[in-house]
């Protein structure tokens, strides 16, 4: 049984929120919520960016692009393990065929 969505109050920048979740998201949620508020408070801070509607969108923005820099780097390494095992079977059927070749043929 799955216990019933429930509010959850998470605060940014001063401001409390509530927000729906599952009661075993909580946590990622809290996570969730405390690296947006650091990151709008680094942006505030550094004082080139005025109003907490645009200190949110700039930090989303930050966020969504190192999102989309680790799944770059996520599909590069499958791509690389990829080749290996592609690599490691062509080197295992030559192999095979090399054994093959050098057994004596047997006579009928």
């Amino acid at each position: 049984m799955t216990a019933e969505p429930t509010p959850a109050c998470v605060r940014i920048l001063d401001k409390d929120y509530y927000v729906s979740c599952e009661p075993e998201e909580e946590d990622e949620l809290r996570a969730s919520s405390q690296l947006l508020d650091q990151r709008m408070r680094e942006i505030r801070q550094a004082g080139r960016v005025i109003g907490t509607d645009r200190i949110a969108v700039m930090a989303a923005l930050n966020i969504a692009h190192e999102l989309i820099q680790h799944q770059h780097a996520h599909n590069r390494d499958l791509d690389t393990a990829e080749r290996l095992l592609a690599l490691q079977q062509r080197v295992e059927d030559v192999l095979t065929e090399t054994t093959a070749l050098d057994e004596p043929e047997k006579s009928v």
